[in-house]
């Protein structure tokens, strides 16, 4: 085993040395877990300034994905996100602007409160060829290419979510082509793709072009909530690698978790030994079961491997309608909204989850699709900075009352955070539409 967090652990927990430090739990049993649970003692390590069991571990990560470095983060991508942008910040050559970063829309709600913090200015990319869901872009390489020549200035950083939350995949090989061509960083939050770089074709960002990028290692891999890595590439700009640890440290808390960090450890260990294997079968039987659902009449969307997404709208039933019907079989999706279920499979699930999904699906009668509620996502119409409107005071209204208001707090859905309404934007009929749609029913407006 090469786990030296948990190791480390491990032995200190069987040592008998009592702990005057924190945690308060000292060790004794409570949760179940506390013996492993430690802080930053002599040994242990200090996770932004790692020199000893956390640069060893996390080293051996980054060899894995192959990256320059690999930081671990016990805040989710959440953290990571913001890290990222902070990293381009600081590395690039002109500061006398703002930073301006290209993006999709379908971006989560950490990139919206990192260009909050960090002053950012945002070019919105809207693809020829729009999606009808907030959580997919269908952004393509020439999407990029034609938003980079419409932008006033040249961007700080091209950034991209993929695969996003319906499984859909960018083309992110050819999007750094063009980002390359052009001198901008790409960075990639790939939080739901960690177990990319393990498949029989490797299709990991790091291994694409990507700058940056950041994996939620706890959604796809056997990690505790929190549990993600931020990768910077070898071909990153320079200074990327040497001022990480300090970007990521401005934003997180300084008692990172040891709980997670071990999760983390031991999952790197995994992922070097043994997980491949079972991530194609895995891979094999989530085939199998889209297929036998598409047999079914069920229409399955998107190209992750590993994801399971119905377009339930276009078989007669809403999606949220279908969660519900799942959950009487007691199967939990991770997602649904009036069109789409998304059910997300790893190694860990059984071949029962298999079998107890596809005789339900069985059991729900697929009927005609039905018409769609708005076409497309609508350009924003942009009236203030999103730095100064977020942080102006606002009021909470009636969203039927916003129309012709500018957006104060930027408002997303609980699930899966993409923003209908970013700060500083008109609240158009539109998007009061959408908000209605989505279950939003107030809004913070200036």
């Amino acid at each position: 085993m090469s786990a030296p967090i948990y190791e480390f652990a491990k032995t200190y927990s069987q040592s008998g040395i009592s702990r005057f430090h924190m945690p308060g739990h000292k060790g004794r049993h409570f949760h179940g877990m506390e013996a492993l649970d430690l802080t930053e003692i002599r040994g242990a390590d200090y996770l932004f300034e790692a020199s000893g069991v956390i640069a060893e571990s996390e080293a051996q990560t980054a060899k894995l994905f192959g990256a320059q470095k690999t930081l671990y983060s016990t805040e989710g991508s959440s953290l990571c996100i913001k890290t990222m942008l902070a990293i381009a910040d600081r590395c690039r050559a002109d500061h006398s602007k703002r930073m301006l970063v290209i993006a999709p829309r379908n971006v989560h709600k950490a990139f919206i409160n990192a260009c909050i913090l960090l002053d950012i200015e945002v070019c919105w990319v809207y693809p020829a060829v729009r999606s009808r869901s907030l959580c997919s872009s269908g952004v393509t390489a020439d999407d990029i290419a034609r938003a980079m020549e419409k932008c006033t200035r040249k961007a700080d950083a091209v950034y991209i979510t993929s695969p996003d939350y319906l499984g859909f995949i960018a083309d992110i090989r050819e999007i750094s082509k063009v980002c390359k061509g052009a001198g901008v960083p790409l960075i990639v939050d790939d939080a739901h793709g960690a177990y990319l770089k393990f498949l029989e074709n490797d299709t990991h960002p790091m291994t694409l072009g990507a700058d940056l990028c950041c994996d939620s290692a706890h959604k796809t891999l056997p990690c505790y909530t929190g549990g993600a890595f931020l990768h910077i590439s070898k071909d990153a700009p320079a200074g990327y690698a040497e001022c990480a640890k300090l970007m990521m440290s401005l934003f997180a808390s300084t008692s990172p978790s040891y709980l997670i960090m071990e999760s983390l450890d031991l999952c790197s260990d995994y992922l070097l030994n043994g997980y491949s294997s079972d991530l194609a079968v895995c891979v094999k039987r989530t085939a199998l079961c889209k297929k036998r659902l598409n047999d079914m009449g069920w229409k399955t969307v998107g190209e992750e491997k590993c994801k399971l997404t119905v377009a339930a709208g276009e078989c007669g039933i809403s999606g949220d309608e279908l969660g519900d019907k799942l959950r009487s079989y007691s199967i939990e999706p991770e997602y649904t909204d009036p069109d789409f279920v998304v059910l997300m499979t790893t190694p860990f699930n059984s071949e029962e989850d298999y079998t107890k999904l596809e005789h339900a699906l069985s059991e729900i009668p697929v009927s005609g699709g039905r018409a769609a509620e708005f076409d497309e996502i609508p350009s924003a119409v942009v009236r203030m900075p999103i730095r100064q409107a977020a942080l102006s005071p606002a009021r909470t209204v009636p969203v039927d009352e916003a129309e012709g208001c500018i957006c104060g707090m930027t408002v997303t859905s609980c699930q899966p955070s993409v923003p209908i309404a970013v700060s500083g934007e008109e609240m158009t009929a539109d998007i009061i539409k959408i908000l209605k749609r989505y279950g939003v029913f107030s809004v913070s407006v200036l």
